[in-house]
């Protein structure tokens, strides 16, 4: 009996396949992560209802309403939804490239070397470190870290050629290595530096600033332009180099801009909350298994990873006897799925 071949559609010279599932596990994704938005802007000491936050969002809303949603609770909710989306796509990437589902940026080192750079930045004494800090700012220190450990793993993986095992393995030494620096840099700093330090590892939402969400905002979209121009050579890859090259796919080239908006992806997000753990590696493996798809799916495993983050975020504030910042959350979520993941594969080796 044959499979049933699955339409495709043209548009101009584009064309792509039809499935009707993905794009409705998708917008059923969008609107849940909306959902979820509004309801992290209505929670809190002076609680707002759903309509009324759709209100004000829109330009309706009632003044005092305006006061607490646009300038002390939107800052926190699109700094998650942000977030989320840049770690939900930069795993998609890292996974699909190293087709492995224990790729993301958490395993590969780059939130370790953001870390590790912003860690140095709050502990060091001396008026290097607090020039840097004042003229390019921690979040973009951070950033810069990131996308140095990136580049890093990423050349000594290269071997004409990136393999997945290679990558993942790479990554977990340069990860170690950037915990070690960052564990060293808490025991011998003093002990208000440390908590400072400590406060900004955990990965949290609180007191985000619009200046910060405006630059990781905008940060973001720049970089899911590039991602959306190149996305589309990224199935080739994973049938291997010769295939995609017989495809006319330049696959050294598009791994390598696929990667590096992955990394600045990553640094997006670890420079705007924090290392926030594990979100970048469930977010796509759920919108995968959602979605039906073969390969974790770009748009939804942003989708996915917003929501993860927001709601995450939303049982830190309101579930739990007191708050905790949002990675104590995700930890708890993410660790059991990487147990899972890891059980997976070994069973599926064995068969």
């Amino acid at each position: 009996m044959k499979r049933p071949v699955t339409p495709g559609v043209r548009v101009g010279r584009a064309s792509f396949v039809w499935r009707p599932w993905m794009v409705l596990v998708t917008l059923l994704l969008a609107a849940a992560a909306f959902l979820a938005f509004c309801l992290s802007i209505g929670v809190g000491d002076f609680p707002i209802g759903l309509p009324q936050v759709i209100a004000t969002l829109v330009g309706q809303g009632e003044r005092v309403d305006e006061f607490v949603i646009m300038d002390l609770r939107l800052p926190r909710a699109l700094a998650g939804l942000v977030v989320g989306v840049a770690l939900g796509v930069s795993g998609a990437i890292t996974q699909s490239i190293a087709r492995n589902p224990l790729a993301s940026p958490d395993i590969l080192g780059i939130t370790g070397g953001a870390s590790a750079v912003a860690v140095f930045l709050v502990t060091a004494s001396g008026g290097a470190a607090a020039a840097i800090a004042d003229s390019v700012g921690l979040s973009a220190a951070a950033l810069a870290g990131g996308l140095g450990t990136g580049l890093l793993v990423y050349f000594l993986a290269w071997r004409r050629g990136i393999n997945g095992l290679r990558l993942i393995l790479i990554g977990i030494s340069v990860s170690a290595v950037t915990q070690a620096i960052t564990t060293w840099l808490l025991a011998t700093a003093d002990i208000r530096d440390v908590a400072r330090a400590q406060a900004w590892l955990i990965g949290s939402l609180d007191n985000r600033s619009w200046g910060e969400v405006w630059v990781a905002l905008w940060c973001a979209l720049a970089l899911m332009v590039v991602v959306s121009c190149v996305a589309f050579q990224l199935r080739p890859l994973h049938f291997g180099d010769d295939v995609a090259a017989g495809l006319g796919v330049r696959h050294s080239m598009v791994r390598a801009v696929l990667l590096l908006c992955a990394v600045l992806l990553a640094g997006v997000a670890v420079s705007a909350a924090g290392p926030v753990p594990f979100v970048a590696l469930v977010a796509p493996q759920v919108a995968m298994r959602l979605t039906r798809y073969p390969t974790p799916p770009l748009v939804a495993s942003g989708l996915a990873g917003a929501l993860l983050l927001i709601g995450a975020d939303l049982v830190a504030r309101t579930a739990l006897p007191l708050t905790l910042p949002v990675g104590v959350v995700t930890a708890a979520i993410g660790g059991p799925f990487l147990v899972y993941l890891l059980v997976r594969a070994n069973l599926k080796r064995r068969m």
